[in-house]
Parts: C-alpha cells; structure tokens; sequence
C-alpha cells in the first residue's frame, strides 16, 4: 500500500514540469506513470497550454501522488525580514494576493541590502539539492513558478505533506521535485538541454540519451528501473528541451517518495519552508 493514502484505486503516479506561463511552444508537461516493486513503467506524458487545462486535468484525477518541479514554499529569513507570515498556508495565501512586480520588488529591495556573496536567502533544502532559491524571479523565475503553482494545487485540493499537518486519507498529494537533483547524480555537471534551439547541441542530445539510458538501467540511488517503449525513448531524446525528461525525473522522485515513511521527508522539516524529494 502506498503510505499515506487510501482510495479506492491506486493513486496516479504523476511528475510535472511547470511553466509560470504556459504557451503552446513551453507548455506543461507532466509525466504519467505505474510503479511495479522496483520497476516504473512511463504510461504516457500530457502536454497543457494553458494553467486552465491543467488545473481541470489534475481536478479530474480522483488520486494522485505528484513531483512539482516548482518551490512550494518561501525561506524563513526572508519572511521574517519582509514581515510576512510565517505559517505556511498564511504566507501562500500573502504571497498569492501579491502581483509579480510587488514580488519583484520586494525581493529585490531585500538583495539590495544583503552583502555580495549572501543576496538571496536559501531554504535548508536548496543546499543538500542544488537548486535555486525559491525566491529568485530570474534565471530561472522559480518565484513566479510558486506565484503561479501553489494557488492552482491548493484548488486542486492538494495536501502538502512538508507544510501540512499529517492526512493519512488525503487523496490528492503535492511533493516538491527538482529534476536537476537526478540530472546531476547521473550526468554530473553535462549540460542536458536548453529552451533555445539554437543551444540545444549535439552533445546536449548524447547528455540526454544517456540520461535515458541510466534511468533505464536503473542506476540512481532511488532504487527504481525506468520501463519505456521504443517510441518514449526518442521522444525523451529528441525534446530539446529537457521539459519531458524533467517531468520524468519528477515522476521517478515521486515514485521513490510514495514508498518512503512520511513520504521520505527528513526530521524536523520547517513547514514553512518545505522540503525537495530526496534532497
């Protein structure tokens, strides 16, 4: 049985790599996907343009237990230096009614002020990671991928289980993901993709194949052998962008979690703050 959830069919396993501002050339991708003891069959990847087509699709999942490649939470420092709420769903909520040049704003005046070296301030798991931080709103704009995903999860009715007190029956599961967590485990520092197609290389296309290839034999330390057709391994290969294979590695974190007691968060996790899947 999967931890923390009762339903009446298995939760859909799913990974997503999000998009603040969904188009038809950067859509949302998520990855679908069916666990057998150590093995993770890909069922099939959903592409949305829009934030509508996607908030519908998730609502319309009676279960699902998702990897999110987007920070559900902002770092306690810089609530506190801001004044902001420092409970989770009081600061979602805060953060939500802002717009992003508030957000904007606000976050830059805060680095304005810190010492160079120091001008963002991280959360305990974007160390241990290798992410962003969560407050950063450039390259890459992970801020506004919280401004944008967190309200449409929680209207999705989502439990966040690094934010939230326990809900053993909750049907519908958030985990915060980072592909670049995997990527680098696998691949080390090779560059795997790009959103310009005139960057996305030759060698960028054999970083790919043989991410696929080790996600394939099953050598990241999550225990879990990726299963694909023929036909999901040129289209993971051949997407420049690295969006599908993201959504992929979202799905492989979320796979690993389910089975992990208390979705395999450590001790002492600040709820505000969060926690990345196996950072």
């Amino acid at each position: 049985m999967l931890t923390g959830v009762t339903a009446a069919a298995p939760p859909q396993l799913i990974g997503v790599d999000f998009s603040s501002r969904p188009t038809r050339r950067k859509p949302i991708v998520a990855a679908l996907g069916d666990r057998r003891g150590a093995v993770l069959q890909l069922q099939r990847l959903e592409r949305f343009e829009t934030d509508a087509a996607f908030t519908a699709w998730l609502a319309a999942t009676p279960a699902w237990i998702g990897g999110f490649d987007l920070p559900f939470g902002l770092s306690r420092p810089l609530a506190e230096a801001l004044g902001w709420p420092t409970e989770w769903a009081a600061s979602m909520d805060h953060y939500a009614r802002m717009t992003r040049p508030q957000i904007r704003d606000a976050f830059a005046a805060f680095c304005a002020a810190r010492p160079a070296g120091s001008k963002f301030a991280a959360r305990a798991c974007e160390a241990p990671a290798g992410s962003s931080p969560s407050m950063k709103w450039v390259n890459p704009p992970v801020a506004y991928m919280m401004h944008a995903g967190v309200p449409l999860l929680r209207a999705a009715g989502a439990h966040f289980p690094a934010h939230e007190p326990p809900r053993p029956d909750a049907p519908r599961i958030a985990l915060e993901a980072y592909p670049g967590l995997s990527a680098r485990e696998l691949l080390g520092r090779r560059s795997y993709k790009s959103d310009d197609a005139g960057k996305q290389t030759p060698e960028r296309l054999i970083a790919r194949k043989d991410l696929v290839d080790a996600l394939e034999q099953g050598r990241s330390r999550l225990g879990l052998r990726l299963k694909l057709t023929a036909a999901q391994r040129d289209t993971l290969a051949a997407d420049g962008s690295g969006d599908s294979i993201d959504a992929v590695l979202c799905l492989l974190q979320a796979a690993w979690a389910a089975q992990q007691p208390n979705w395999g968060l450590p001790a002492g996790v600040d709820p505000l703050e969060g926690w990345i899947v196996g950072a």
